[in-house]
């Protein structure tokens, strides 16, 4: 820890041993980080344009991937190397004063060890018995009961440190022994206003200089609305819209950052607060620099914002118009084809049309008809309906159409059968009549005889009726 402080400490006690002031140390402390700092600054404030100028794509990307989000934080990840953006290098250095103020806090609350390098506990002890410690602190509030030993606690070695005068001095070092040499007396007065060694009090009439302790916190933070409003200011050009008050982000830091100044004012040592008024006034200035240096940088972003916005206009304008075209082809379509019957399609059944008996010849026993598209009151017209036992039929069922057919068939042939045995029978009378007549018979079997070839067809009784008057012949 004391590695990582030790710049820090040294650079302010060499501010301090050239200026004789704490608070002017404290204010050359917070120039000198934020002019080192100033590079990151500005090339965070590049990356917050370059992110503005891709917003447009990002858009575009969670639009596509809506539904699904790993693949669209793949796309971003992708369009990020691509154009080589880091999307955290435009906020990171807002949290850069938060840090120095957490490696400043140790070395105002401990001036003794860290500017003046004495940390030994009898050391402290023996200082602390020199200026009276036990009584002082329980007069002033530091303690509640007095102590024969002193504690390195709390804000104790800050209050210690502001008890070493020039008055008092070389006693104190001398009380110290051979780490005296590094000992020397801190001017904590800012500017005959305010002791920097003290913490703030709300009821500040009942402590002597409260005044200026109260005021120096509400001034830090009446800095901090003024540094929100100026870099809204300064980085409107990137924003979507016209009034920066409107983005969510930058109300909220306008809340946020006055209450970090209370806080800070009023529960630590003022010190700290005059740092941050300090680090909020070099802020503003910075704020106004780099929207020097980065001029180009903005009106570019403001170029391919409103370009971003004009596509996105053009878009929106050619989507109103294919659903407009679309809306009016199916109205179209819908005109053509009214009145025509689709492919397949049935023709709505009148239910009024419908005789009652077909209506009960619908039903299925005592189940309702379902009606669904293949819905059909006259399919169980020709049968009828199911009829359970005990039950009586609602009607007398029609004939089948099938079983008329076979009616049919088998009385075709019953008419058959009748014409085969009518031309038996006449075979057989002509067949006697041949035997009473030879003479006339001859003649015509030989003429049967000389034209085989001419044998006239018989018809499909003939063998049968052949065959029966031979039998007769026979018998």
């Amino acid at each position: 820890m004391d590695i990582i402080l030790s710049p820090f400490s040294w650079l302010l006690e060499v501010f301090y041993n050239f200026f004789d002031s704490y608070g002017l140390a404290l204010i050359l402390f917070a120039l000198v980080v934020k002019v080192v700092l100033f590079p990151l600054s500005l090339k965070g404030k590049r990356g917050m344009i370059q992110m503005n100028m891709l917003s447009g794509q990002m858009q575009k990307l969670q639009k596509q991937y809506a539904n699904n989000r790993e693949r669209y934080n793949q796309e971003v990840q992708k369009l990020y190397e691509k154009e080589k953006v880091n999307p955290m290098g435009g906020c990171l250095w807002s949290f850069i004063p938060l840090i120095i103020l957490m490696v400043l806090y140790p070395i105002i609350r401990e001036p003794i060890h860290y500017m003046m390098g004495i940390n030994d506990a009898d050391t402290l002890n023996a200082i602390a018995q020199t200026v009276n410690w036990s009584s002082v602190a329980v007069d002033n509030g530091w303690l509640k009961t007095a102590a024969d030993t002193f504690e390195n606690i709390g804000y104790n070695q800050l209050y210690l440190s502001s008890l070493i005068t020039p008055d008092n001095l070389a006693a104190v070092q001398t009380a110290a022994g051979d780490a005296g040499a590094n000992l020397f007396a801190i001017n904590f007065d800012f500017l005959n206003f305010a002791d920097l060694s003290q913490i703030p009090k709300l009821k500040f009439w009942t402590v002597e200089g409260g005044f200026g302790l109260f005021i120096l916190p509400v001034i830090s933070a009446a800095l901090s609305v003024v540094f929100s409003l100026v870099s809204m200011k300064t980085n409107a050009i990137n924003q979507q819209s016209q009034n920066a008050q409107n983005n969510s982000t930058m109300r909220t830091m306008m809340i946020v950052s006055p209450l970090i100044s209370l806080w800070i004012g009023f529960t630590m040592p003022t010190a700290l607060c005059i740092y941050w008024i300090a680090n909020s006034l070099f802020s503003m200035i910075q704020e106004f620099i780099c929207a020097k240096l980065l001029k180009k940088d903005y009106e570019k972003a403001a170029a391919a914002r409103a370009e971003q916005e004009r596509l996105a206009k053009e878009e929106e304008k050619e989507e109103r118009r294919r659903a407009a075209e679309e809306r009016a082809r199916r109205i179209e379509e819908a005109k053509l084809n009214k009145g025509k019957k689709k492919k397949g399609e049935k023709k709505p059944v009148d239910e009024d049309k419908i005789p009652g008996a077909v209506k009960e010849a619908s039903r299925v026993g005592l189940r309702q008809y379902a009606r669904g598209r293949a819905y059909d009151p006259y399919r169980y017209s020709a049968d009828g309906p199911t009829v359970y036992p005990g039950e009586e039929p609602i009607f007398a069922p029609k004939a089948d159409s099938r079983a008329l057919k076979h009616e049919a068939a088998e009385a075709e042939q019953a008419l058959g059968e009748l014409h085969t045995d009518e031309a038996i029978e006449d075979s057989i009378l002509a067949g006697q009549t041949a035997e009473e007549t030879p003479a006339i018979q001859a003649p015509e079997a030989a003429a049967e005889e000389q034209s085989p070839a001419q044998e006239p067809e018989q018809s499909p009784a003939a063998p049968e009726a052949q065959q029966a008057d031979q039998g007769e012949k026979k018998e």
